[in-house]
């Protein structure tokens, strides 16, 4: 017997594909806006003359704006259009990259930083949301969760999260890129498996007017994990290196600090094994939806808002 064809609605369009690369390409300048400058800090401080105090502002006026405008981003674009508001602070955002880039002193810098992160605080909300209607719920629906359920995608994420974490555990002093590929690769794999379901999961139900803001707490929940999980691993690596600069204390201290996203990561797959549950007839209620016509119906009308 013939496998059953697979739905029209689990099939991107072109115009959905273009607003995905779009989607990520915003998604990806914000990770690298952040990514790159630390490598940059020594040659900003030389080049503009900057104190400590000064250099630090660089990186935490573009958190401050990022974090304190976050929810409000999301309930802008609930009141002024996702595509609009998307569109409008992405726009904002390369200007102020671009006046950073351009700055010739500590002050400039800092403010077109801080605007940066407002853009991004702003962007970030309403770009989830198109792309959960544009891409993540047409092909992740009817392909992976109307399949296994949300709980059984986000627990192998987690597992696989896990294990890539132990892969790095061995980390040595004579350890390459290559050597560490393997790891990332599971890793990322991981978050791609984990993040849709999960975002799914918290957006669903939720009115369409407060998608935007539902976008912004989900963000900002984000960050907020991120931030304190990175918090803890410094303060494990700090403690275990035991203020010693040998290769091996150095080594110790990574060592320790590895074992906390990994038990962190466990930590959230046990949760999701008896903690989530998928809603009774979520199969069924998203049947229709995944029907020919109905991922094309959400790509226009719900991404262009």
């Amino acid at each position: 017997m013939s496998p059953p064809p697979e739905p029209d609605g689990a099939r991107l369009s072109g115009r959905a594909w273009g607003v995905l690369f779009v989607l990520c390409g915003a998604i990806f300048l914000e990770g690298i806006d952040v990514a790159m400058l630390n490598v940059a800090l020594p040659s900003i401080r030389v080049d503009l003359g900057m104190s400590t105090g000064e250099l630090q502002w660089v990186m935490s006026a573009y958190v401050v704006g990022y974090g304190g405008f976050m929810l409000l981003g999301g309930r802008a674009a609930d009141l002024f259009g996702r595509r609009r508001t998307f569109l409008l602070w992405l726009t904002v955002f390369l200007l102020f990259s671009g006046l950073g880039g351009f700055a010739e002193d500590g002050s400039t810098l800092i403010v077109a930083r801080f605007v940066t992160g407002v853009a991004a605080a702003f962007m970030t909300p309403a770009g989830l949301v198109i792309g959960i209607d544009a891409a993540l719920s047409p092909t992740l629906t009817p392909r992976l969760v109307n399949r296994f359920g949300n709980a059984r995608v986000i627990f192998g994420g987690l597992v696989l999260a896990v294990l890539s974490y132990a892969l790095f555990l061995p980390v040595g002093d004579d350890w390459t890129y290559a050597a560490m590929f393997p790891s990332l690769i599971t890793l990322g794999l991981a978050f791609s498996l984990a993040y849709g379901p999960l975002t799914i999961v918290a957006t669903e139900g939720i009115d369409e007017e407060e998608q935007g803001l539902t976008g912004g707490l989900l963000y900002t929940a984000f960050q907020f994990g991120a931030a304190l999980g990175l918090s803890t691993v410094t303060a494990v690596n700090i403690a275990a290196t035991a203020e010693g600069g040998s290769p091996k204390a150095l080594l110790d201290g990574y060592h320790a600090a590895l074992l906390v996203p990994l038990i962190a990561a466990a930590l959230a797959a046990l949760i999701s094994a008896f903690g989530l549950r998928d809603r009774p007839g979520a199969a069924a209620d998203d049947a229709p939806r995944a029907a020919p016509g109905a991922a094309e119906g959400a790509e226009t009308a719900e991404a262009a808002r």
